[in-house]
This record gives structure tokens, sequence and C-alpha cells, in this order.
């Protein structure tokens, strides 16, 4: 027998003790509403130590559910090593799910403890009664003025642990972390990631032709620490030492600009609600981001005025797509190098389609008959995907099979086009399609057009009935401020007319002050549909 290779379990205590111990001296920054907080790379290695130690002390056995219910910051970080170095399971919970899904959750995960930051302890207090298996509470201190009854202390626990703990040598699939999807149509499908997939994740979102995540960035993730691992941001900073800067308990676009600014942050991560609220702030001037080389954009679409508008402040927006269910990282648009003779049109157009497969994934576009169709950038049909970092199950749930096909991809519901270069762009959701006389239209599309419009700061665009097409675009829109009650629907339309055939048109418009968002801070479209079905057009 010829030998290989040595048996290296790949797992979250190779990323760990690489950080530590080859950038001690890193920083890692938390800001928020009180002072900035900020500790090393050696610090935060010896606080996970003990915060380890102390949970064993507590009882806490290998393979048992540890839940966060907290923002962006330093101690969510060690709660991110701790917990599954030891071999039990961090699960972070969405704060922004309406109440009866956190209990959902919190029971069908089977939680033993949770972790909580003060300020929304509240929450936790109030829905207790209606968990099956916590037993206690454990309230990390941001500053906040709320009794915290017979909670544990994070701080105090933490010191109760032993300088050092033996951390033991898992089995690379053991699961480290578990996520649940947001739930917008049905109950939460739980998602647990391996050690194995999330160090992997980590390889990926370093590589140069992905988010190129290195030890010479500053890296701010804006994403929350619960909506699928921080887009596995905290993991791929650790392993390559770079900078970490945590929003804390603020995600406002002043005070995420502001850290920006001050820490030197050369990649932050974020929802394109994020970065549209902060758009005016910088084309205003007010903020210095010259230190930013990439902003990674994900989580929706990212609208191709948006994008074009950060090139013209000099800030380089890099669309990414992904799901809870890949860890999440899938595809990345990073230009080819094919494409830099290209018109600014034709690079804008590729900058804004969701890239290409990240190395690791593989994706494949189906028809509804389930064969592969064209790479020809107009032949729709369902993405599909396998790879390590994919998920091969939903958690403990009889669902999961309609999820996956007969030889193992993972369907993610996804409609879009492959363009012959391997770009993926998404058209829409199967579910947000719009079926007009038996062609589809994509909501996407006409929303990235509509936002591409000066006057307007958001729009949505969702499927209503109509008794003779089945199902006509009607258009939600938020106009910018200094235009509202100005902007029409003929001038929207007589835009959109340059781009779209007639029969794709909205034909209703609704003005509103804001859209309906998910907890991750996407459009809510089922909300929208929910309230707006009934309009007459």
């Amino acid at each position: 027998m010829l030998g290989t290779t040595m048996d290296f379990p790949l797992t979250l205590q190779h990323v760990f003790e690489r950080g530590t111990q080859l950038f001690p001296n890193r920083e890692i920054v938390t800001g928020g509403l009180g002072p900035r907080h900020r500790y090393t790379y050696r610090e935060m290695g010896q606080r996970v130590h003990r915060l380890a130690s102390a949970f064993q002390r507590l009882g806490l056995q290998p393979g048992e559910r540890v839940a966060t219910f907290g923002w962006n910051h330093y101690r969510h970080l060690e709660m991110y090593f701790a917990i599954p170095m030891q071999g039990a399971v961090l699960h972070t919970l969405n704060i922004r799910l309406f109440h009866d899904q956190l209990t959902y959750i919190v029971n069908h995960a089977a939680d033993r403890f949770i972790v909580v930051d003060r300020s929304l302890l509240p929450v936790l207090q109030k829905l207790a009664p209606t968990f099956d298996t916590v037993e206690k509470l454990i309230v990390v201190d941001d500053g906040a003025d709320c009794e915290v009854g017979d909670a544990l202390d994070y701080e105090e626990l933490l010191a109760s642990g032993a300088e050092h703990f033996d951390f033991p040598r898992l089995d690379e699939n053991t699961a480290a972390m578990m996520c649940y999807t947001s739930g917008t149509t049905d109950n939460p499908k739980g998602v647990a990631y391996s050690h194995r997939a999330l160090t992997l994740h980590s390889f990926g979102a370093s590589l140069a032709d992905s988010l190129g995540v290195s030890q010479r960035d500053t890296v701010l993730a804006v994403v929350p620490m619960f909506h699928a691992n921080a887009w596995g941001l905290p993991y791929a900073s650790t392993l390559v030492g770079a900078k970490q800067v945590f929003p804390g308990n603020s995600m406002a676009a002043e005070r995420v600009l502001e850290l920006m600014q001050d820490e030197g942050v050369t990649l932050g991560a974020g929802v394109p609600t994020i970065w549209i609220g902060a758009l005016p702030l910088l084309q205003a001037g007010k903020y210095d981001l010259s230190t930013v080389t990439r902003i990674a954009c994900g989580g929706s679409a990212a609208p191709r005025g948006l994008i074009d508008a950060y090139d013209k402040l000099g800030l380089n927006i890099v669309h990414a797509w992904g799901m809870t269910e890949m860890s999440p990282l899938g595809s990345v648009s990073v230009p080819l190098v094919e494409l830099d003779a290209a018109d600014p049109a034709v690079r804008l157009d590729f900058k804004a389609c969701q890239g290409m497969a990240v190395p690791g994934v593989e994706a494949r576009v189906l028809d509804g008959d389930g064969q592969q169709v064209a790479w020809d950038g107009q032949t729709m049909g369902e993405l599909i995907v396998r790879g390590p970092w994919v998920t091969a199950t939903y958690y403990n749930d009889d669902r999961s099979a309609a999820s996956f096909t007969s030889d193992g991809w993972f369907r993610t519901g996804d409609i879009v086009v492959m363009h012959p270069n391997g770009f993926i762009e998404i058209a829409d959701r199967t579910k947000d399609v719009i079926k007009s006389g038996g062609e589809w239209i994509s909501s996407v599309a006409l929303e990235n057009a509509l936002m591409a419009h000066p006057k307007v700061q958001e729009a949505a665009v969702i499927g209503v009935p109509d008794e003779r097409w089945s199902e006509r675009p009607m258009a939600c829109v938020v106009p910018r401020p200094e235009f509202k009650g100005t902007v029409t629907e003929e001038e929207l339309s007589t835009f959109l007319a340059q781009q779209f055939a007639k029969w794709w048109l909205p034909e209703h418009y609704l003005f509103l002050v804001e859209l309906p968002k998910t907890s991750v801070g996407k459009f809510d479209k089922k909300a929208m549909r929910a309230q707006y079905a009934q309009v007459s057009i």
C-alpha cells in the first residue's frame, strides 16, 4: 500500500491556533453605542481557553448546543471558538425573528444554554417559559439597563475557567455550528456545519479570486454574526491573521462608516440595504474610505445602479452570492482578465452578476425537466450546487428530500442564467419569479433597473394576480427623500421601456415610505404580496 499524507483533521482548532500563535498582536476591535473595545489575538486566545473550561465546569457535553442571541462583538467571536473546539455545537439565533419562530428554533435544536446580550435579554426573558430544554441564560453586559434575574454573568463565568483547556482531537466531520434559515414561507430549517466544512470555507474565502481575505486586511463584518456565520469572515480572518472590526450593537450607516474610516478597514461586508443607506453620506463626502479596497455585497442582489454609484466614488463593490445551506459562500464576481479590455458598460454588467463559482463549489443550471440548460446568458433555469461546505441535509427535518436532486445536488431555489464565461446571473427566486402568460419575468432585473433611476432609493417588484395573464408585475418604490411626491409612474415606465419589452413593464406602482424587510435585511416580498395582492391592476 502506498503511503499518502498525514491524518490531519480539518478542525477549527487549526484556524484558532494559527491565528493566535502567528499573529498574537493583531487587533480585534468592537464599536457600538459605547466606548470601543480593543484587544489582541493573544488576549482573545487566553479568554477562549478560560471560556471553554468554564463551560465544561457547567457540565456542557460534546454534541450539546449552546445558543447565542447577540450582536457582532469580540465576546461573540470568543464563543465562535470556545464552544465548537470542545466538541459542542454553537447555535447562533437570529435576533430579528418572530417570537414563535425563536421558540421553534430553540426547541428544535434542543439548546441547553443561551448566551444573550443584556440589551436583548427582555426578549428571551419573555420567551423563557416556552423553551423546553434551556437550563440557563448567560448574559453579556453591553451596558443596557435591564434586570438580569437569575442569569449568569458572562465575565464571571469566564473568570471561573482555568487558564488552559486541553481541546480534544475531534473528528473533522463533527458538527461545529448551527444556523437556521430565515423561514419566510414555513418554519425555519436547521443547517449544521462541520469543522471540515468551516475550515475549507475559510480557505475558500481567502483565495485571491474569491474574497481574498489576507493578513494585510482589516475586515469589518457588518453582516450579522447570526446570519450564516457572518459569511464565514470571523473564521477566515482568524485563519490568515487579519485585523477584525465588529460594529457592536449599532449598525447605523453613520457608525459603520465611522468605524471603517477610523480603523482603516480594507474589506467591508454587508447586505445591499447597508450600502444603500450609506451611499448618500458617502456622496456628501462625509467620510474618508480611502483604505477600502473592496466591499463584499450579498444576501440579495446588489442593484447595478448601486455598484455603479460606488464605482464613481472609487469604491469597489464585489458582488457575492451564497446561502445559509452553503456556509454560505457560493460565487464571487471577480472580474476576469478577458474583461479588462471590454467596454466599461460590459464590465459593469458582469460586476452586477453573482460571479463565478468559487473553487470548491460546482454549479449547474437545470430546466423544468431536470436537463442542463445552455450557458448562453439567456436560458433560465434553477441553480443547483454541490461542494465540501454545502449541506447534505437539513437537521432533523423531513423536508430535506425536496431540496436535493436524486444524485445529491442541492437545489438553491434561485432562477438564473449562466453566461458562456461561467458567470452566474440570478434572475429570481423560484417563489418570486413572476409568471405572466406562460412566460417568466425577472423581478430582480426590474428592481435593479428601477434602483438605477436617479430618483429611486429602493424598489421591489412583486407578482399580483391577473385574470388574463395569471400574474403581472407591480413595483413598490421608495423615492429618494428629495424626490418624494415628485417621481411619477410615467417617468419610471419610460425609463424601464428603454431596457425591457413592453410586456415586462409593471402595470402599477406603489410609492411607499419604506419597504418591509426580513430578519436579515432582504426585501420581504412575502409581506408585500400579502399586503398588496388585492391591489387592482
